[in-house]
């Protein structure tokens, strides 16, 4: 069996929590609820008829950069970063996060989550930033915690990166 850590990396409030819950449990609830510290959770997969176990380590939402929340991310075989697309600034913080866990983890598989896309009209992420970053071999994705939109795909993409690089 094989197991993988994956940390959760974003500011407050971008729906981590939420991305973790709707892949884990297939639930969403509107209820905003504070990470504190860490929260771990597991969901078995399959990638190419292997079982694999992902450790899905959701880390608090940060907008300062706390050395403690940083020493979660070692062991970690992947990161996920999620930004807020109706928030600006949380790509900025996904950005700098970006930096810290390349600084603490190497060069591990990532990916770019421009979370709520349910909320289309209330998006700020301009698509020239979004354009720039895949320009640089950034995989991102637009998903819904509250929908589901690419959840699923978000994390089996990770899951094969991780499995067959």
């Amino acid at each position: 069996m094989t197991q993988k850590k994956i940390c959760m990396l974003g500011s407050f409030a971008v729906g981590k929590t939420s991305l973790v819950a709707r892949f884990v449990q297939g639930l969403f609830s509107e209820d905003y609820l504070t990470t504190i510290g860490v929260k771990i959770d597991k969901k078995r997969v399959e990638v190419e008829g292997e079982p694999v176990d992902l450790l899905l380590w959701d880390l608090n939402g940060q907008d300062r950069f706390l050395n403690v929340s940083m020493s979660y991310l070692r062991g970690s075989a992947a990161y996920l970063l999620v930004a807020d697309g109706t928030r600006k600034p949380t790509l900025d913080v996904a950005l700098s996060l970006h930096e810290k866990a390349r600084a603490t983890v190497g060069e591990v598989p990532f990916l770019l989550l421009l979370n709520k896309a349910d909320l289309a009209d209330d998006w700020e992420i301009e698509e020239d930033a979004v354009a720039a970053l895949q320009a640089q071999g950034w995989t991102v994705l637009r998903t819904s915690a509250k929908t589901g939109t690419k959840v699923d795909d978000a994390f089996g993409m990770l899951a094969r990166q991780l499995v067959d690089p």
